[in-house]
């Protein structure tokens, strides 16, 4: 894990294609940042993140067999 320093307007770059920048610092303890990212790249926070990943999962472990078998 990379830890960094940054100050009100100062940026973070993650490869050619995503900048982090820091919009606003509350109380020493909140922070606001942007994401700048291509469109085809999917930025959620990790809660939301999470619970996309596990409703895919429940829709994978579903009953596709039967799913399958109501078209014949």
């Amino acid at each position: 894990m990379l830890v960094v320093r940054r100050k009100v307007g100062e940026a973070i770059r993650i490869s050619d294609n995503i900048r982090v920048v820091i919009h606003e610092i509350q109380n020493g303890h909140v922070v606001r940042f942007g994401i700048e990212a291509p469109d085809d790249i999917p930025v959620h926070r990790l809660e939301v993140y999470e619970q996309i990943q596990q409703e895919n999962k429940s829709a994978v472990a579903g009953d596709t067999i039967a799913w399958l078998k109501q078209g014949e």
